[in-house]
């Protein structure tokens, strides 16, 4: 079924406009205090929400930290986590959102209870590097679905948009060419943002690399519910979301025939981990063979973990490269719909700069990269090689230490205020 979309969300937003306005006003009243912190995310409980959370409440135990959970589900994955949470549509996540100092997302103001974020000291975390298009410098993020014929309402949704986003306090970045995207794409000033490191790719840092991937096979494992050898050579396919529209480079069953013959060859696993809001059919691969498996967003929310586990990425436009390549494996590009694809969404940089020239269009095509891969031990260090370099254009540190500059960012910045 499909994800959210911009123009279902945009069409929300509009409808919802008398909720934001009584928002506003009850922030006029409520009193924020600067010992609540409320924390949201919209994959979960996961991302650089969670880092922030569990290093905050590390550093000042008298901080009151506060989970805001979309349902009853990661309520449950909260409270399994020992993190105290309340439902952030629920009176008591409204009173929360108002009464706290300091806001913490990842996707957005709904992150949090969208209506009592004014006024706060919001640290919006955002959930990846952008490759494609995002926010202001997309024209995807003002498409209005059923409102769409009314001119005029793009142009009131960009404004919402800009008045919106003049709310973020803090917005940490990977490098300063990461900034640089962020900043023409939520309309900040350069001081709002800050070079920090992104608190979810600390994950892929802390530790050694044997560490990591012991870690990481366990989690992954556990979360496909396999008894299978976790030393098995690991591929994971991982598609962008296409704001609704299904995933093109999802196999044929001719293809899907194929990558079982060469995952039973090689002594690989093929694992699809499609985008939480994405649209695409995988189930005739699962009947080809026990080596290619699903896993499921609901299943592993936060992917980022489970990385150190992957021997090789299959992607196409997901900012899932870019974290992928803090860990220096190889990473294939499949992108089938590429012209269509960059011309109507657009790229913060060429499309053959991203992938190194590798990229391909079919699953035909991937198959044989992968058995060259195999076999060529000078195209295989060619791959490594422009894994390192996506690390290091991207990528300012990688010591481990994102969150704690985060941390100290938002202590800095408060300080200031007073």
């Amino acid at each position: 079924m499909p994800g959210f979309n911009f123009a279902n969300g945009n069409a929300k937003k509009l409808l919802s406009l008398p909720l934001y306005a009584l928002g506003a006003l009850a922030s006029l009243v409520v009193p924020r205090t600067d010992r609540q912190w409320v924390f949201g995310c919209g994959s979960g409980v996961g991302e650089g929400s969670l880092e922030l959370f569990r290093f905050a409440r590390a550093a000042n135990p008298l901080l009151g930290l506060t989970w805001l959970a979309l349902d009853t589900e990661e309520l449950a994955d909260a409270a399994a986590l020992g993190i105290p949470a309340v439902l952030k549509s629920s009176r008591r996540g409204l009173w929360l959102t108002l009464r706290a100092r300091v806001i913490v997302v990842t996707h957005g103001f709904g992150d949090a209870n969208r209506y009592g974020t004014r006024g706060a000291f919001v640290v919006q975390l955002w959930h990846g590097i952008p490759l494609k298009l995002i926010q202001l410098d997309s024209p995807v993020t003002t498409s209005s679905g059923i409102f769409s014929r009314i001119s005029r309402l793009r142009g009131i949704l960009r404004r919402a948009y800009q008045r919106g986003y003049r709310g973020i306090s803090l917005m940490p970045a990977a490098s300063e060419l990461v900034a640089s995207r962020l900043q023409t794409a939520f309309g900040l000033e350069s001081g709002r943002i800050a070079v920090t490191g992104d608190p979810r790719d600390d994950v892929l840092s802390r530790g050694t690399a044997d560490d990591r991937s012991a870690i990481a096979r366990a989690q992954l494992f556990a979360g496909l519910g396999l008894d299978r050898d976790s030393r098995a050579r690991t591929l994971l396919y991982s598609p962008t979301w296409r704001d609704g529209a299904a995933d093109p480079g999802a196999p044929t069953a001719e293809e899907w025939t194929r990558i079982g013959e060469y995952l039973e060859a090689s002594g690989s696993l093929l694992v699809v981990r499609p985008h939480p809001h994405g649209v695409g059919d995988y189930a005739a691969g699962f009947g080809v063979s026990d080596r290619i498996v699903l896993l499921s967003s609901s299943a592993q929310p936060d992917v980022t973990p489970i990385l150190p586990a992957v021997d090789l990425l299959i992607t196409d436009y997901s900012s899932i490269a870019f974290d992928f390549s803090l860990t220096g494996g190889p990473i294939l590009f499949l992108a089938p719909d590429e012209d269509s694809y960059t011309a109507s969404r657009g790229l913060y940089e060429p499309y053959r700069e991203f992938s190194g020239g590798t990229e391909v269009r079919s699953w035909t095509a991937i198959l044989a990269q992968l058995a060259r891969y195999d076999s060529d031990q000078q195209w295989a260090a060619q791959l490594e090689a422009h894994s390192r370099l996506v690390s290091e254009r991207h990528f300012a540190y990688r010591d481990g230490r994102n969150t704690e500059r985060v941390y100290g960012e938002i202590l800095d910045r408060l300080k200031a205020q007073e």
